[in-house]
Parts: structure tokens; sequence; C-alpha cells
């Protein structure tokens, strides 16, 4: 299927064109009817000698309408431009060409109605040279007379090698079809119209409807009145939504494939004129308010009234409410920086002039330095070769990851500066001073010679250093055990060389002590020379056996045999003695006979 808007004046023909096409009646309401003159979109459709099946979507051509006329042809990728004969080029002519180039319309046929009231080379001629410089200067153009029919057949020859040219539909990209009618049937619920440019719709599927935060099953599609299990681009569909209030969607709302578009409010774009401080924003049947903060004379900031769907590289239609004028617009960024210092404006007017609007992976990495996978495909942009993704989906620019290496090098210096008896710069605290979203991040910042251990980051060439005045003060300590290697320096001893709490738990954290208890250190060796003494004591022995052996006080022997315990070094043999693990232990004395 192929789906074509028409556009034209009012009463230049366009919808008589469609029924003698398609034999259907494209003006739905009894008004229009009655007046002759389309008011809100029309639709019908027709199969070609060709084999081809055309849709029509007829938009109407009064200026009071032109809202209408822009929900119509924006999410059509051709259109049918009709110019009367006996008329030619009017006002409404040169605003729908002017919308069709706004929006990028590329391909089209030009038709020259009314031919049995004039001749239609002057109305011909003119049109021409209306559509030069625009996106559908050089389309194919064909007279014809709807009241005598001459000139049809080879208007239905031209449609058919219109929609032959049509680029080929993006049937796997996400879902975003835009509704361009909204109603409940008694039994069915829901329903909703739209052009399906892009895609494919089945029942069954999840949608997520925009704005809002509706999720919609799809419960049936039909296309072109015939129910369908399956509807792929280019298609106009009807969709019936399970569980969705009628009110939850309207023209202008979107129905989207889930997590795969960036619905925004702030946008930056590059206009083809400048802009007024108020807008209007026309993409697909949406139409929102917007502020504009321009940034130079084509680049401008969008701030948007309601969200939208939006990709990089989409198309815009922006209106003027107060003049009428049209401009079109390249959305740039969908999710651009904020605004914060004085002169943020001018470096984002820099980088903005060198964005083409098209998606490129590799800017967008370095423009935003850290992004995950799945937020580059929500702006409409690939992730980029040859840039593995870490945890959590995230990408890291390599030069961007290269610099925080650096800045986290001095940020372990300034935090062992103030915190020196800590081991390290806790991860959170790194995390926030580099600036990085998720911790997760630091996996690919921290490398040798720093190192990350038990929640820190530390550089492994301090990981067993202790600051001068302390390592000053363990080795006196050191000294003391050498030659009584269980006389643990009591408290006021501790004080005098200044080791705090702190400063022994440091000592401990670097392997200079060990803590058999609180306020009990003694050299790392203790437990193994410990052993060695027991082991020349009769087995088992008792507390003060131990005692006398390690020539030391009820304070130290009596946690260090805790320890010893705990280490399976030693074991107890009843509440008083205990015994050196392996020792042989003597036979039990057999039970006394009954």
């Amino acid at each position: 299927m192929h789906v074509i808007a028409t556009a034209g004046h009012v009463d230049h023909g366009k919808s008589t064109l469609v029924h003698l096409l398609t034999g259907m009646e494209p003006d739905r309401w009894a008004e229009e009817r009655r007046r002759g003159m389309t008011i809100d979109l029309g639709f019908a459709w027709a199969t070609l000698a060709g084999g081809a099946t055309i849709a029509f979507v007829d938009v109407p051509g009064h200026e009071r309408f032109l809202d209408n006329m822009l929900a119509g042809i924006g999410p059509a990728p051709a259109v049918m431009f009709v110019v009367a004969a006996d008329e030619g080029w009017k006002a409404q002519s040169a605003e729908h060409l002017t919308a069709l180039d706004a929006l990028g319309v590329r391909h089209g046929v030009l038709v020259i109605s009314r031919c049995d009231l004039a001749a239609p080379e002057p109305a011909l001629a003119a049109a021409r040279q209306e559509l030069a410089s625009t996106s559908l200067e050089g389309i194919e153009s064909i007279a014809v007379s709807a009241a005598t029919g001459a000139g049809i057949d080879d208007l239905r020859a031209a449609l058919s090698r219109l929609v032959a040219a049509l680029p080929p539909p993006q049937v796997a990209r996400p879902v975003r079809l835009w509704v361009d009618r909204a109603f409940t049937i008694h039994g069915a619920g829901t329903v909703v119209t739209g052009t399906l440019a892009a895609g494919t719709l089945a029942a069954g599927d999840r949608l997520a409807i925009a704005p809002g935060a509706h999720i919609a099953r799809v419960r049936g599609l039909e296309s072109l009145k015939t129910p369908v299990p399956e509807a792929r681009a280019v298609a106009r569909v009807a969709v019936n939504l399970r569980h969705v209030p009628v009110n939850a969607v309207r023209r202008g709302s979107a129905l989207l494939t889930p997590d795969a578009w960036e619905t925004t409010n702030l946008i930056d774009v590059r206009a083809a004129a400048q802009l007024p401080p108020q807008v209007l924003v026309h993409i697909g049947s949406a139409a929102v308010a917007a502020r504009v903060r321009p940034f130079g004379t084509d680049v401008d900031r969008l701030t948007l009234a309601s969200p939208l769907p939006l990709w990089i590289g989409d198309r815009l239609l922006l209106r003027d409410p107060g003049s009428r004028r049209i401009v079109g617009a390249t959305v740039l960024d969908v999710r651009p920086p904020e605004l914060r210092r004085r002169g943020d404006g001018a470096l984002r007017r820099a980088e903005l002039d060198l964005m083409t609007g098209r998606p490129d992976p590799e800017s967008e990495l370095r423009r935003r330095r850290v992004v995950r996978v799945a937020d580059l495909r929500r702006m409409g942009c690939p992730p980029p070769s040859g840039v593995a993704p870490l945890a959590g989906g995230w990408l890291i620019h390599p030069e961007y990851r290269d610099a925080l290496r650096a800045q986290l090098a001095t940020e372990i210096d300034s935090y062992a500066a103030l915190h020196p008896l800590e081991p390290g710069l806790p991860e959170e605290d790194a995390r926030q001073r580099l600036g990085l979203p998720d911790r997760r991040l630091l996996e690919a910042v921290v490398s040798a010679p720093i190192v990350a251990a038990d929640g820190r980051v530390l550089k492994a060439t301090t990981r067993d250093s202790l600051p001068a005045d302390v390592a000053s003060s363990v080795e006196a300590i050191l000294a003391e055990l050498s030659a009584s290697p269980f006389a643990a320096a009591d408290a006021s001893r501790l004080a005098a060389l200044g080791l705090t709490p702190a400063k022994l738990a440091a000592a401990v954290r670097v392997g200079s002590l060990l803590r058999v208890a609180d306020g009990v250190y003694l050299a790392p060796d203790a437990p193994s020379l410990a052993v060695q003494r027991l082991a020349e004591l009769p087995q088992p022995f008792t507390v003060s056996d131990a005692r006398r052996a390690l020539a030391t006080s009820r304070r130290v022997a009596v946690p260090l045999l805790e320890l010893l315990d705990r280490a399976d070094l030693t074991r107890r043999v009843d509440d008083l003695h205990r015994r050196v693990a392996g020792e042989p232990q003597p036979p039990r004395p057999l039970p006394e006979s009954i």
C-alpha cells in the first residue's frame, strides 16, 4: 500500500479527483457535502491497474482549516498537488506548498484540474514556477478534467509511476503512529486511525501512548476496512486498543514502540529562517505550542508546552501564530544540556553549528561523553562501532575515560591528604567527584596503578604504606616487641607514641600490627611464634601455663589463646585445658568393667 495526501487551494477539485479515482466519497461529514467543501480529513483508496493500492488522505484547502490539513500531510510520504486551470495559483496553493517544503516532502504529482473550463498551460507554467527551488521541484504534471474524464487515465498512470519511485518502507523501524482520529465502537472500545509511515504493527503488540503514561495492547487491526493480523508500513490502519479510554488518546497523540523514542519537551533545532518568540510546532498529526530561545540566526532551543516523541533528524513545521508564516526546521538534539552559567549559550551554539541533523554515533558519544546504548537508540542514533558497552549498557568516550583516570588520581591524592589513615577514596565519593551517573562506570576508569578494593579506590603504590609519623611510632612498638614478643604496650604507652585508635587501625590494615583485642597489639608473626612456644609445654596446658611460657600477662594471654582457637592452631580439651593442634593425644583410659 502507498499513502498519498492531497494539497491545493480550496475548491480546486481535490475531493472530486479522489472520488473519480477511487469511487469513494472522501468527505465524511454531512456539513462537508452540504457546503461542498472539505473541512476535516477524508480517506479513500483504490487499486491501480498495475496492482498498486493507493490510500488517499484528502485534506481541506480552506485557510481556516490549516491545522487539519497539516495533520493529514504530516505523516504522508507523497502528495497529489491540485491547481485549477481556471483559477491558477492561489493563496492556499502557496501555503500548502510552503508546508510541504518545510516538511521535506519530495515525491508527488502536480495535477492541473478543470481543464474543461480553461487551457491548462498558464496554470501549469505558474505552478511550475512556484514549485521551483522547493522540495517538489520537477515533479510530474498531468492535466485533467473531472467533468469530461479527460486525463484521468493519464493521472492513474502517473500515480503508478509515483508510487513505484517511492523509497522502500522501513518495516523494521520502531513504530510511531500519529493518530488522526480516535473514537469508540460499541463492543470493541477505543479505535484510532493513522498513517503507519514506518514499522510493523500486529495484534497483541504493546504500545506506549504519548503524551502520557498509558501502555496499550493492540486488540485488533484493520487496514482499508479489512481485518488484518499484521500491518506493515506504509499503510492506513485502524487500531483497536484494549483497556484504553478514548479520552486518553486524540488527534496528535502517537502510538509508540515502548522505550524506542525520546519523549521530550526540550529540543534544539536548525530552522530555515529566524523564529518569533512563540511558535506552533507541527509533526505528524501533532501541533504543540513552544517558546523559542535563539542561539543565532538558524539554531534555536524550543521549550514545548507538551512533550513529543522525537528523534534526531526529524523534520518539523513551525508556524508563527500571529502571521501564519511557516518555517521548516530539523531536530538536532532531543536531549540537550542545561544552560546554567554565563557563556553556556555561546558554547552551545558552537556545538550546534557542527551538527548536521543526521544521527552520528561517534559525534554523539564524543559530545555526551557518557551515555547508555538504550538512550542513544531512543534519540534515533545507533551505538558507535568500536566502543564496547560497560555494565548497565553504558558507553564512555575513550578520550573522556583517559581524562577521568587522570582526575581520579588527583582526587585520591586529595582525599589521602585530608584522610591519611583511611584506606583510599570511597567509591561513591569517587563517583560524585568525577560526575559519573552510575558507580559501575568506575570499572572503566580504574586502571593501574589505581585499584579498587573493599568499596574504595586507591593507588597500589600506597596501598601498604602509612604516614611517616605513624610508621615511626609503629616501628618503636615493633622494636619493643622484638625483645619481648608478647609484652603488648599498654594504653599509656600507645598514647605516649601518639597511636590513636584510627592510627592503630591503619597499621593493622596495612599489616604492620596484629590486633589481638581492644588495646592489645602484637607483631604480625606473634601467632606462629606463640604456637612454637606452646608446643614445648606438656600437653594439655592451662592459661597460666601459657602465660608463663609466653612471658606475658593474662590481658594478652587470654585473647591471644582465643585468637589461636579461632585459627584452629590450638584446641580446647575442656574448660581449663588446651593443646596445640596436631599434637598427639594420650590414649583414653579403658572404661571400668561392670
